[in-house]
């Protein structure tokens, strides 16, 4: 079994197809697959199947998939260490609730500890981080965990603390001071995390989905959107302990109890941490019990 023969299946299986993938990693169709009868010959197994839409995994394809993913993440991490002398990199997602005080306290008592090795910060959301974990260009990511999604076998996931969901909008709205969830019917709303996970929170509450719900993947837009419209959104409830936030936003103290989110790291699940990480790993969680738990 050569590498090229795994990096061939794993660059068919992101893509689903095979002209594509041959096209992209600039050898011949023919060739390629050859290379993956040959991964499927020494193996035994049937990996992929064909269709006219394109290739997907059989069962053990996918079994195959998981592992083999995993395996060959760290070999590209390994020669990326190699490539930097050896210097170990640590690569740490989070959330944009996350980045005010939990991520620059972990950093600045790690720097203490661990002075030379590469760190990398990436600020995003949930279900654009956890996917660069699952490829190992993360080590780990802090987000909550996304309700109503079968877990994914690749990744484990460590809890630091269950968050409140609360309803917020600018100061002197028409509906600061609503007590029912069914008064917000008609408001326009922004989410931070998937539409549909909004939509099945205001469900909860009895509230019908409204019209128009707009994803804001950016922390400043939401800000600058709720202190400046009449919208509405669902937020975590360490959304208002933000810097400013506070001063132009409020909950709307709706009778109803809306359903939290579980937070915490998002880690791959055959891969351990190596020292330096899973020590950045340690003083997250730790920081970010302390802070999300108070009160």
């Amino acid at each position: 079994m050569r590498l090229a023969q795994i990096r061939d299946f794993l660059a068919v299986v992101e893509s689903g197809s095979i002209s594509a993938t041959a096209r992209m990693l600039g050898v011949s169709q023919p060739g390629l697959t050859k290379s993956l009868g040959a991964l499927e010959a020494e193996l035994g197994a049937s990996l992929l199947k064909r269709t006219p839409s394109g290739v997907t995994l059989t069962r053990l394809g996918q079994a195959f998939h998981v592992r083999v993913r995993a395996g060959y993440a760290e070999f590209a991490k390994a020669q990326e260490e190699l490539a930097r002398g050896g210097q170990t990199q640590v690569a740490l997602g989070f959330g944009p609730f996350f980045a005010a005080q939990i991520v620059p306290q972990a950093v600045m008592i790690f720097r203490e500890k661990f002075p030379d090795v590469q760190l990398r910060l990436v600020e995003g959301l949930g279900h654009a981080t956890r996917p660069l974990v699952r490829d190992a260009t993360l080590d780990m990511t802090l987000a909550p965990r996304a309700p109503s999604v079968r877990d994914d076998p690749a990744m484990r996931f460590k809890p630091i603390a269950h968050l409140d969901q609360i309803v917020v909008a600018r100061r002197g709205h028409p509906l600061a001071q609503a007590r029912s969830a069914a008064s917000l019917a008609s408001a326009e709303w922004l989410c931070i995390v998937r539409r549909d996970v909004t939509a099945e929170a205001l469900r909860a509450l009895g509230v019908p989905e409204p019209r128009r719900i707009t994803e804001c993947e950016s922390f400043s837009a939401m800000h600058t959107l709720l202190a400046g419209s009449d919208m509405l959104a669902v937020v975590q409830h360490p959304f208002l302990d933000m810097p400013q936030v506070g001063q132009a936003i409020q909950e709307i103290p709706i009778a109803q109890r809306m359903p939290g989110l579980t937070v915490g790291l998002h880690m791959r699940a055959d891969a351990p941490l190596s020292k330096p990480a899973a020590a950045l790993a340690r003083l997250v969680s730790d920081i970010g019990r302390k802070l999300l738990q108070k009160g």
